[in-house]
């Protein structure tokens, strides 16, 4: 393909095609840009206002695929955007319009909002096959901007928190919603990472127990045209339309430093940050969807398109279309940002929405995909924690426990278990009891940890804790789509009322309902997740979807009423005990063999009656009432020698009724201590119990037991 080029301006110089972006040395700035193509590429300079197009700028040179140019007078602040011409063909994949004003993919900082209008499309919207169109209209005073950036920032000079696996708990938020309603939040800086700096949010994070924070996306992203219009917006932010750049909206200051200073508040308070990531699709849609960034610089590379008809994408996002990470550059581009906020931003991990496409081949998932082994060997990368949303919309997308080595995975699977379970459901103990040992029927290979199943009961999409126990069907009425959006598979339970009651009995039996959930969630080994505001009991009333509720609803409420302090202090207890006793959160796998040189199991599932559980027990689809008995003496390690760990007894008893359970008599031990009753939340526990008590244990209610050494006695 010929390229013609008119003579630049003679203050450009040829510069060079890396790093890709626009880069300030101090003295100008260098332009790269890839495309494999374009025909031709022009740098516009826009007014400090990002409104008013100054000057066109035809980048020189054309190197690897990579087009360059160095403009000397060029500074940090400088707004830019790229116009860049080629074939308009869509049936042969290509989408070139000038007329339309891209985005830099490797903008450091955006400037403006998208404000939607038909001069955003490169077709002319409404004539016969639409979008084999081309349109002449100017895009640019509707689109972001583009700007340079001065990365200098000077951190403090302390070590990495770098929380080791074993003892991480992720708190996912939502870093808008954590922070609008927050009455210690000065209001100018709520919703922003200046938000979050805040000391008495902080200091509740903290105190909470959690180790890690995960926020949902904060890299730039769109706002949906009919969410606009039906006065809603793409709160959550899956629309990314800018990897290296934060959301704009969420910059207090307008200075990208904010977020460094938010990572080193963070950081400070002992706390580690994990970012929610989208690299699977891109906020540009379908053939129908607008220019705005890589459909516009080479669609053709960028994008999977199908095969036969390249005027077509693949959809296995869901969302319109799917970045193509088998393409050398479009890899080049997810990892160079993953390193960039990892390096250069200092974020500790990060938790990739629909996992699975980018280890997708044509043909399907593939743990040898490039972007797999790229993180696997990158120095920097595979040092960060990496954790899969483990499916996508594609052929065989389910991929839970398909990952490889050096990756965790969301386990929905002990989601759906415990909600089935503490709902009441039949024949749940047998996969219960894998659940509970982080599910080793699926992550219990190749060297892989319990860590790699990262648990949870609620996530961002779905229920919140209390809701799940409060609505047996979602109530979506306010997201405007006759509520068919979110999903029907909540494996939820009202107990008796849909939605908000003045009953005590049904109050009571959901705030059980709920510190059973979250025992399950906290005690149980892997890495478990909360979600923000689960901790005292906030409502979506019954909204399972709001991804698109930018108010109140989507908010964290902070107004605590006595069950939300009740919650709080239960489930700060419950992850001091997490940390207290290393048996619950093991580095390596409970299989339930007799070791016999130590004379020991590392856990042995326990009947009532205080015996183990036999083949009739664990077919028996009305048992539900188990014991977990975890032995401190095994050694957490391969090394041959007695654990010193304390011994502990998990009984969960799922039936509506109270169950006798005998405590078991183990080698070692004089009697039993209660650290936890569900049934007796804020009672003043401790109490002994000798060896083959019949203890009553409450309907619907979970308790935890430390055995006590010889000589401690017991008391009846």
């Amino acid at each position: 393909m010929s390229r013609k080029r008119s003579p630049a301006p003679s203050r450009i110089s040829e510069g060079h095609p890396f790093p890709l972006g626009a880069t300030w040395d101090g003295l100008g700035v260098n332009f790269a840009l890839f495309s494999a193509h374009a025909t031709k590429v022009e740098l516009c300079l826009f007014d400090a206002r990002g409104e008013k197009e100054i000057e066109r700028i035809e980048l020189p040179e054309y190197t690897d695929e990579i087009w360059h140019g160095y403009l000397p007078d060029a500074h940090p602040g400088q707004i830019y955007g790229y116009r860049v011409h080629g074939p308009y063909e869509p049936d042969a994949g290509h989408r070139f319009n000038p007329n339309k004003l891209l985005l830099d993919p490797y903008a450091k900082q955006l400037v403006g909002r998208l404000r939607w209008s038909e001069a955003l499309f490169g077709y002319t919207i409404g004539s016969a096959d639409a979008d084999l169109s081309f349109d002449e209209r100017d895009s640019a005073p509707f689109v972001p901007k583009s700007k340079v950036i001065d990365p200098a920032f000077t951190w403090a000079e302390r070590p990495p928190v770098r929380v080791p696996w074993d003892r991480t708990v992720i708190y996912e938020a939502h870093l808008r919603g954590l922070s609008m309603r927050h009455p210690q939040v000065p209001e100018a800086v709520r919703g922003t990472f200046a938000g979050l700096m805040n000391a008495d949010l902080l200091a509740h994070i903290r105190q909470l127990g959690v180790t890690s924070v995960e926020l949902l996306p904060i890299h730039g992203f769109v706002d949906d045209k009919h969410l606009l219009e039906n006065g809603m917006s793409n709160y959550w932010g899956y629309n990314s339309i800018a990897f290296f750049a934060p959301h704009p909206a969420y910059l207090a200051s307008g200075q990208v430093n904010e977020f460094k200073e938010m990572v080193a508040h963070l950081h400070d308070a002992g706390l580690e940050l994990i970012l929610d990531v989208v690299y699977n699709h891109t906020a540009e849609g379908n053939e129908l969807g607008p220019t705005l960034c890589m459909r516009g610089i080479d669609n053709a590379s960028y994008y999977r398109l199908m095969p036969d008809q390249r005027r077509y994408y693949i959809n296995d996002s869901g969302t319109g279309n799917t970045l193509d990470l088998s393409h050398p550059c479009v890899l080049q581009m997810v990892t160079d940002s993953l390193r960039y906020w990892a390096t250069e931003m200092r974020v500790d991990g990060f938790r990739f929405d629909l996992a699975t496409i980018l280890g997708r081949h044509p043909d399907g998932f593939d743990e040898r995909h490039g972007f797999l082994v790229a993180c696997r060997q990158d120095p920097v990368l595979s040092k960060c924690k990496l954790i899969a949303e483990p499916w996508d919309c594609g052929p065989g997308g389910y991929q839970v426990g398909g990952f490889p080595p050096g990756w965790a995975e969301w386990n929905d699977r002990f989601r759906d278990c415990v909600r089935a379970y503490w709902r009441g459901d039949d024949g749940m103990l047998p996969e219960l009891a894998r659940r509970l040992t982080a599910s080793g029927d699926l992550y219990d290979q190749r060297g892989r940890r319990p860590y790699a199943s990262v648990n949870f009961v609620t996530a961002h999409d779905g229920f919140t804790l209390r809701d799940v126990v409060s609505y047996d069907h979602k109530h979506n009425e306010a997201n405007g789509e006759n509520n068919a959006d979110g999903s029907d598979h909540n494996l939820s339970w009202n107990h008796g009322c849909e939605g908000p009651t003045d009953d005590p009995e049904i109050r009571a039996l959901r705030l059980r309902q709920m510190r059973n959930l979250l025992s399950t969630l906290l005690l149980s080994q892997g890495t478990p997740m909360l979600v923000a505001g689960d901790e005292f009991s906030r409502t979506q009333q019954g909204n399972n979807n709001v991804y698109c509720q930018d108010n109140e609803l989507g908010w964290i409420d902070w107004r605590l009423d006595d069950e939300g302090r009740s919650l709080l202090a239960f489930t700060q207890r419950l992850l001091a005990l997490r940390q207290r006793y290393p048996i619950l959160r093991r580095g390596r796998f409970l299989v339930g063999e007799y070791n016999e040189a130590l004379g020991v199991k590392d856990v042995t599932w326990l009947a009532p009656g205080g015996e183990e559980m036999t083949e009739e027990h664990w077919h028996d689809e009305h048992a539900r009432c188990l014991g977990v008995l975890l032995d401190g003496r095994a050694q957490p390690t391969g090394i041959l020698r007695s654990g010193e760990d304390a011994t502990l007894l998990l009984i969960l008893n799922a039936y509506h009724d109270a169950v006798s359970f005998r405590l078991p008599e183990v080698a070692e031990g004089s009697g039993w201590t209660c650290l936890l009753d569900t049934q007796r939340p804020e009672d003043p526990l401790g109490e002994r119990y000798p060896f083959a008590s019949e203890f009553l244990v409450g309907g619907r209610s979970f308790l935890l037991f430390e055995l006590q050494p010889p000589g401690a006695g017991a008391e009846g």
